[in-house]
C-alpha cells in the first residue's frame, strides 16, 4: 500500500487541522493505521492508531482527548481531526500502515508497521 498525507497547515494556537491520508490497494480495509509525528531535533513519536476493524483507537498521552484518528474504508483514507492545538504540537506528522491487527502494545511502536507516508507539516503558533 501506498500512502499520502496531507491536511498540514500554519494554525493558531486553540485552533483545528484535519489531516487526512489517501491509501491506494485494494485491501486497505485489512489495514491498522496509526499517526506519528516528529518535531525539530526530536525522535518520531506516537501519536494515535486505529486497528483494522475500527473497533479499537489508541493515543498517546499528549494528545488524548483532543485529537480523533478515523478510518474510512470506502475512501481508503485514515484521518487525524485535532482540536485545541498547542504550540508543542508543531511537528511534521506521518501516517503508517500495516497489515492486519496489531499485537498487544505494539501500536505505538515504529517498528511495526511497514509501510509510511511523507509528511506533512503542522505549525502551532502561540
Amino acid at each position: 500500500v501506498q500512502l499520502q498525507a496531507s491536511g498540514g497547515g500554519l494554525v493558531q494556537a486553540g485552533g483545528s487541522l484535519r489531516l487526512s491520508c489517501a491509501a491506494s490497494g485494494r485491501t486497505f480495509s485489512s489495514y491498522s493505521l496509526g499517526w506519528f509525528r516528529q518535531s525539530q531535533g526530536k525522535e518520531r513519536e506516537f501519536v494515535a492508531a486505529i486497528t483494522w476493524a475500527r473497533d479499537k483507537t489508541y493515543y498517546s498521552t499528549p494528545v488524548k482527548g483532543r485529537f480523533t484518528i478515523s478510518k474510512d474504508n470506502s475512501r481508503k483514507a485514515v484521518f487525524l481531526q485535532m482540536n485545541n492545538l498547542k504550540p508543542e504540537d508543531t511537528a511534521v506528522y506521518y501516517c503508517a500502515a500495516i497489515l492486519g491487527d496489531f499485537y498487544d502494545g505494539t501500536w505505538s511502536q515504529q517498528g511495526t508497521y511497514d509501510y509510511w507516508g511523507q509528511g506533512t507539516q503542522v505549525t502551532v503558533s502561540s
